[in-house]
Order: C-alpha cells, then structure tokens, then sequence
C-alpha cells in the first residue's frame, strides 16, 4: 500500500533543472496542485514535455509565469502570450512537435522503442536535421523516444495500491506519460479503497506509480 503524499512533498521532489511530463490537454487533465506547489517552490531551469503550454494563470501556463521553465517540448502555444513573448525574447526555448508525433515519441519511450516512423513533417522545417527513411517508395521522418526525469499525472480516481483511472480527455497523454518516465507521480480526484476500481477499468497499474498526491484536508 502507498502513503499519499502532499502536493508540496512532491514539488519536493522535482529538482531544478529536471526534464518534466505533464499531463492534460489546455489544462484539462494536468495536475493543478502540484504544479501550485511546483510554482510556489520557486522550481527553476525545467524543461516541459506536454501537449500545450495551457494560458496564462492555468494548467502548464502557471510554471511559465512563475519562471521555472527554460525548454518547452509541445504541440502548440496558440493560446498562451506569455509563452510567445518568452520564446521570443530568448528567455525560453520552445520545440514545436506535431501533435500525433508527440503522443507517439511519449509512447516509444515508454516502450523501449528506438523511434517512431511517420510521413508527418517531411518537406517542412519539422524535417530539419532529421533522419528521413524510405520504405516502399515512401519517405519517412525517424522520430526519436522521448522520456523524462518525472511524469506529474491527473487521475480520477486512484486506490492504495497507485491504480489509476482516467475519465474523458484526461486519457490524452497521462497513461503514456505514466510509462516514459523515472518518477511518476499522480494527482488523483479519489483515493479509493483497494478492490473499488473493477481489474478491467485500470489504465495505469501501480507498479509504474512512484508516489500518490493525497487530497486536500
């Protein structure tokens, strides 16, 4: 069984400079306490691996106006101005990855695979630099694993043993996230008791699961 932790115990164990998985899609499904807590630590030099960098004052976007995040690895920043005029003045970097690309360097490095092959990004500046196979006549970007020091997932629901569930657009990136990194860490909605969640509705076993984020008092 797991001890749940606080979500300042686990900003604790994020160290500066540690490359970071977030869960969520704009914010829905990212672990809003511990990045709180992340924040409030005054966390620096981290690099941010997720879909998006959220907006201002949410999800991911709360790490970016507290300053502690030097690289974003993410599908967009439409929706974020402080992130554009970061990037712009040099104050953080940003690598713009394709959106189904990005899921799938997220699952390759969870699975022990070498890289992901796919058509997306040939023929554009995504292609620069990069390995381009071609199988049955048709070109392919070799897309390298990603992995991180630390995934910080949003769950719904979570027992003593780290089983987690997902609900909705939460299942976007948090399961993959929860096999590509070296310390997992869950936010869960519920803590539940052993044998609440039925074998079949668990997406993330608790054996990847390094620490539960208790509930507020």
């Amino acid at each position: 069984m797991r001890q749940a932790i606080s979500a300042e115990r686990a900003a604790e164990l994020v160290p500066d400079g540690a490359s970071v998985m977030i869960g969520g899609f704009m914010g829905v499904g990212s672990p809003h306490r511990v990045i709180a807590a992340l924040a409030a630590r005054g966390a620096r030099g981290l690099t941010i691996i997720g879909n998006d960098t959220a907006r201002p004052g949410h999800g991911i976007g709360v790490l970016i106006d507290a300053g502690c995040v030097a690289r974003c690895i993410v599908s967009h920043i439409g929706l974020n101005p402080v992130a554009q005029r970061k990037m712009m003045a040099g104050e953080m970097a940003i690598d713009l990855v394709p959106q189904g690309t990005l899921a799938e360097r997220i699952r390759a490095g969870g699975a022990g695979l070498g890289g992901v092959l796919t058509p997306t990004g040939i023929g554009t500046v995504v292609a620069e630099g990069k390995q381009v196979l071609t199988i049955d006549g048709r070109d392919y970007l070799l897309e390298k694993p990603l992995r991180a020091d630390v995934a910080l997932l949003h769950c719904f629901e979570a027992d003593y043993y780290a089983n987690l569930t997902y609900r909705l657009t939460a299942q976007n990136f948090n399961p993959v996230m929860a096999l590509a990194a070296d310390l997992v860490i869950a936010e869960p909605d519920e803590i539940v008791p052993i044998g609440v969640i039925p074998p079949d509705h668990v997406r993330t076993p608790g054996i990847v699961v390094t620490h539960l984020v208790e509930r507020p008092r």
